[in-house]
């Protein structure tokens, strides 16, 4: 693995969870805090929408860096060819698959009354996805960051 990929291996996560905390934290609340709710959740599910396409791309890029650090830890006789840090990045994908390509157009239904769950059900579900991968990405981050951990170390020391 080539220093730039090293380099964004390690840098990725940090970005990415900032830019999941600045759509949940920063971004969200003041739209449901200015705006009627119906233009607020309008707009909120655009941010989210351009969150889960981010998370998708991000999270091939992570599972594919992770995967070339961990061959060449298998090739150095340090590890497995398949690592925590590639389980880290598929949980974030199948989270962002499920939350938002799976669930989100289930609200539109339940939203209309159709369906087996309510729409405040849905939401729910999906928030927990949200969070559930946020975390993930932050372990990302914190695994990055820590040198004995990760496969190939972002941090010499």
């Amino acid at each position: 693995m080539n220093r730039a990929a090293e380099r964004a291996r390690c840098l990725l996560p940090g970005l990415w969870a900032g830019w999941q905390l600045c759509v949940a934290a920063l971004a969200t609340p003041p739209l449901f805090a200015m705006l009627p709710v119906h233009e607020a959740g309008r707009i909120a599910g655009r941010m989210l929408a351009q969150e889960a396409y981010t998370s998708l791309a991000l999270g091939v890029i992570l599972l594919v860096l992770e995967r070339l650090a961990a061959r060449r830890a298998a090739e150095a006789g340090q590890g497995s060819q398949f690592s925590v840090g590639m389980v880290l990045a598929l949980a974030t994908l199948l989270c962002t698959i499920a939350g938002w390509f799976v669930i989100e157009p289930m609200m539109a239904d339940a939203r209309a009354g159709h369906g087996p769950l309510s729409f405040g059900a849905l939401h729910a579900i999906s928030a927990v996805f949200f969070a559930v991968k946020g975390l993930i990405v932050l372990a990302l981050a914190w695994r990055a960051a820590a040198p004995s951990v990760s496969p190939a170390p972002c941090v010499s020391g």
